[in-house]
């Protein structure tokens, strides 16, 4: 792990009443995390901050937090470790921690590390600029500016809105949409509810108008962001009788609902959803997905495991006979769909018979892309409780040998499409081969090709020549 190098500036004095302070934000994570970052990012630019990429200019430095596993939260503490003599050295400097861990850990921070001046946890985001000014008023007006308690903000009350249309489009190409945030499900391994809260879908109305920023903004491609994205709009109210009726659930707004107004946003190309759950793929998303030729036929809906009594211990709330039958499902509608899936190997009370059943299952299903981890336990969750009863050396045997299948799974599916014409969505240059561009097909399958870098951002079609357990290789068909 490489930590970061935090010079003091030439002019350790703070800024003047009358300069424009600058914020430096490092993410650690996942997707939502790093959509996090850029709304916090806009925040602070409305409110008259300067954003900077390197970290000793910066006034006020944020980490952006994961607590998924215990690792991530102790890089996080290296991290602002190695900030402490930069701090001691220019005492002007504010450093932060925000996100899943500091929502999580909360006081602990403060105690672990004394030098950080601010917690700000996952529902509170949006306020961040106000609570940095909190810490900049309390050292004006403290005796001893280096003796401040530190500022909290971990109230998880109130409906986060999210309106992002005076602030600059900073996503790149690929934009991430947050359609949600948090988990009513509580599995027993997850600490997402813990650090997330439960569940709250923003209003289409609001998202269309994000989406729409978004694409005025340079984007073409949007990932739909969600714990358990299928479920969004089950915690939405009912429309009056005067308003349109919507698919989900007792006429809620769903994700079906959803897919088919982003269908006419002009200007998108592509949609993509970050991640699904067995139990909310239902017949109205299978005829949406279907019918809506903007949205990538590939779905990451994560299995955890192929022993129904794992699943069970996991609390996931589905059996394999069930997960079974929502891919019939889809399949039944979309014939040439893809499937991903995470896999938790060595969860308390996993026997060997327990860890076959889910390599029979990723061979059974076929999955086309798998995230495998290794069971760690959380505080938070309910399977920190249990006796954490399988040996490091067969998590990591496990985790290799599902690894292994799951590369034999992908070349196979891969295969599949060697002669065959695709249409693949150009991202960026290759960083190692000049001249050589990177994408992604419709099935979310990377693609690598020769061509102008002025294809990056458009669509080419690539008459695919090999495959490998990684992605496809082939030529411009307007090159043959």
């Amino acid at each position: 792990m490489t930590l970061p190098r935090v010079k003091t500036r030439s002019h350790a004095a703070a800024p003047s009443e009358s300069a424009r302070r600058s914020v430096h934000v490092v993410t650690f994570g996942c997707q939502m995390n790093k959509y996090d970052s850029l709304l916090v990012e806009g925040r602070f630019v409305t409110s008259g901050y300067d954003l900077t990429d390197r970290m000793e200019d910066a006034d006020v430095i944020l980490f952006n937090t994961c607590s998924v596993r215990d690792h991530a939260e102790e890089r996080v503490y290296s991290w602002v470790g190695a900030l402490r003599k930069a701090k001691e050295e220019r005492p002007d400097l504010v450093i932060g921690v925000m996100g899943c861990m500091a929502q999580r850990a909360e006081e602990e921070i403060f105690q672990r590390a004394t030098h950080v001046d601010l917690v700000c946890g996952t529902r509170q985001l949006q306020n961040l600029p106000s609570l940095v000014d909190e810490v900049f008023e309390r050292r004006r007006c403290a005796q001893d500016p280096t003796a401040i308690e530190g500022v909290l903000g971990t109230d998880m009350e109130g409906r986060v809105r999210v309106d992002r249309r005076g602030e600059p489009y900073a996503g790149g190409l690929v934009g991430h949409l947050a359609v949600m945030r948090g988990c009513d499900l509580n599995c027993t391994y997850c600490v997402v509810p813990t650090t997330r809260g439960r569940v709250q879908s923003h209003p289409i109305d609001d998202l269309l108008i994000e989406a729409r920023w978004m694409v005025d903004g340079g984007a073409r491609v949007v990932s739909l962001l969600g714990q358990t994205v299928n479920s969004y709009g089950e915690d939405l109210p009912k429309p009056a009788p005067c308003e349109p009726r919507f698919s989900g659930r007792q006429g809620r707004a769903s994700l079906a609902d959803l897919l088919r107004r982003l269908q006419d946003v002009e200007g998108l190309e592509r949609i993509r959803l970050i991640t699904l759950h067995p139990s909310y793929v239902t017949q109205a998303l299978a005829e949406a997905i279907r019918d809506c030729d903007k949205l990538d036929r590939f779905l990451p809906l994560p299995a955890q495991s192929g022993s129904d009594e794992q699943l069970k211990r996991m609390k996931r709330g589905y059996t394999t006979d069930l997960y079974r039958a929502r891919v019939d499902l889809l399949r039944a509608e979309v014939p040439d769909i893809e499937l991903g899936s995470d896999w938790i190997v060595g969860f308390p009370g996993e026997t060997d018979d327990d860890f076959e059943a889910s390599l029979a299952f990723l061979h059974e299903i076929e999955f086309v892309q798998n995230y495998v981890f290794q069971y760690s336990p959380r505080p938070g969750t309910r399977a920190h409780g249990y006796a954490d009863d399988v040996a490091l050396a067969v998590k990591k045997e496990r985790n290799q040998r599902l690894l292994a299948a799951s590369e034999r799974t992908a070349l196979r599916r891969h295969e599949r499409f060697i002669g065959a014409d695709v249409d693949v969505f150009v991202e960026s240059e290759s960083p190692k081969h000049p001249g050589r561009l990177r994408g992604r097909s419709r099935h979310n399958i990377p693609v690598s090709f020769d061509g102008p870098a002025a294809l990056i951002g458009a669509t080419a079609q690539v008459r695919v020549g090999e495959a490998s357990a990684y992605g496809l290789t082939g030529v411009r068909c307007s090159e043959d």
